[in-house]
């Protein structure tokens, strides 16, 4: 891997997560929503990212209206309806729509409910509060392995599955991966035996989709490798460990990672992204490169507005950020990163480990 060159020296990180910790707040609603803008659309995994993240910098009030929102809103079939990020439009050239335009029931969304619940268990240590969560992961889960296929693979959407173009996305089922595997926590710690059997028979089924049967991924002809997330997510999420993870993100690190950026959302577009880059380094700290990791999430303190607060993303050929948008799952990855790589965080395995 390239060694990235860091253009300042680091300072202490909490100071620094103060602004984006704010800005989360501000976007938070009343009833507990954290949508990805103070004025926008909302979905549940990206509304998690924001709760995990408000735990860890000791906004539990906060958290808990999180939760307590996610409890209310789940639908009788245990899905949420949330917003898919490639169909909003730009309402302009710099800023983002916040009108929706169409809602879905998607399975990585509705599972990662696991992860958050998992997450505050881990930052808690309340078992009651464990099990008053429960049910809402039962029953996210039941839609989520409806959708399971014979092949191990997990069906993106309820809408999908039904109206088509029916496809299994390998970054939503490398996800759903980490979320089973924390489901499979959750219900040994309760001692739920029946869910903790049928969780370990589905991670099962999804590992072996994900490590050998590439066909089931990208069945409508769409190549998918030139996203960022396609190509970490299998590594982050668990399903390809050790040698071969390292291996994997060796592969297609130069075509990633930009040398003093970050990470590219999309390998032919000239954009790094913060959140991505973000991830990149959770999915490094749990393969060891502690080192690399760190200097990832250094550089992007370079990509803040004057406050304080992560922008989205750095257009470098145009050498200017885009959108002029500073959403709330950049700074809550940001947040979960420089946690992660924190030693003697309660929390800081969550995301960078795996069984």
């Amino acid at each position: 891997m390239t060694t990235i060159q860091l253009k300042r020296k680091p300072v202490h990180l909490d100071r620094r997560l103060q602004t984006p910790t704010q800005l989360l707040l501000e976007i938070q609603t009343e009833d507990g929503a954290i949508g990805w803008f103070s004025d926008g659309i909302w979905d549940a995994w990206n509304h998690t990212e924001g709760a995990m993240a408000l735990e860890v910098m000791g906004e539990h009030e906060a958290a808990d209206r999180a939760f307590s929102y996610l409890q209310k809103t789940q639908l009788s079939d245990g899905a949420w309806e949330g917003d898919y990020g490639n169909t909003v439009p730009m309402a302009d050239l710099y800023h983002m729509s916040r009108e929706s335009n169409g809602t879905f029931r998607d399975t990585n969304f509705t599972a990662y409910c696991a992860v958050g619940l998992w997450h505050r268990y881990v930052s808690r240590s309340d078992a009651a509060d464990l099990r008053t969560f429960w049910p809402m992961v039962r029953a996210a889960f039941e839609f989520v392995l409806s959708l399971q296929s014979e092949h191990g693979d997990i069906a993106w959407s309820t809408e999908a599955k039904s109206m088509g173009p029916d496809d299994s996305l390998r970054a939503g089922n490398g996800s759903i991966r980490k979320s089973l595997e924390c489901a499979i926590k959750i219900a040994n710690v309760l001692g739920e035996t029946k869910e903790l059997q049928a969780y370990r028979r589905a991670l099962s089924m999804l590992d072996e989709a994900l490590t050998n049967k590439p066909e089931r991924f990208d069945r409508n002809g769409e190549d998918r490798m030139k996203y960022a997330m396609d190509w970490y997510y299998p590594a982050m999420g668990g399903a390809v460990k050790g040698h071969d993870a390292n291996m994997l993100l060796r592969r297609h690190w130069n075509d990633f990672v930009v040398p003093d950026l970050g990470c590219h959302c999309v390998l032919t577009e000239p954009w790094v992204t913060i959140a991505e880059t973000a991830e990149l380094a959770i999915t490094l700290i749990g393969l060891g490169g502690r080192d690399i990791a760190a200097e990832l999430i250094e550089l992007q303190f370079n990509h803040r507005d004057e406050d304080g607060a992560f922008w989205m993303g750095y257009q470098y050929a145009e050498k200017l950020y885009w959108p002029l948008e500073k959403p709330s799952w950049t700074q809550a990855a940001m947040i979960l990163a420089v946690d992660a790589l924190r030693r003697g965080s309660a929390t800081e395995r969550v995301l960078a480990s795996h069984a």
